[in-house]
């Protein structure tokens, strides 16, 4: 399967978990049928300036981020850490984190979700 720049579904929405602000979505794989029922989110995020990911706690999956570009305040089970392009993120099933823009610049990132 190849998917092309323009085929990917793209979604400006406002940030989930009663975070702030908007967040842009590109859905890079659609679905557990394209992550071979093992995830369901691989994709590319962008936090917009003054946006945050509100903290929320992932039951029966795991989420890691991994920054493409942007500064951000991420919340690591209560525990904050600044972080920046290159850096990656994992949030282990039953633990919660949560990601604030806290630069000028868009946070740029990929996304996955798999299931445990």
């Amino acid at each position: 399967m190849i998917r092309k720049s323009n085929e990917k579904v793209m979604v400006k929405k406002p940030a989930p978990f009663q975070g702030a602000g908007e967040i842009t979505v590109r859905s890079l794989l659609n679905g557990p049928e394209e992550l071979s029922q093992k995830g369901r989110v691989f994709g590319h995020t962008t936090v917009w300036p003054g946006s945050e990911i509100g903290y929320h706690v992932h039951t029966g999956d795991s989420e890691t981020y991994y920054i493409l570009s942007g500064t951000g305040r991420y919340n690591d089970n209560g525990s904050m850490v600044t972080v920046t392009a290159g850096d990656v993120t994992y949030c282990a099933p039953g633990e919660g984190h949560g990601l604030a823009n806290i630069g000028d610049e868009p946070i740029e990132m990929i996304a996955l979700i798999l299931y445990e």
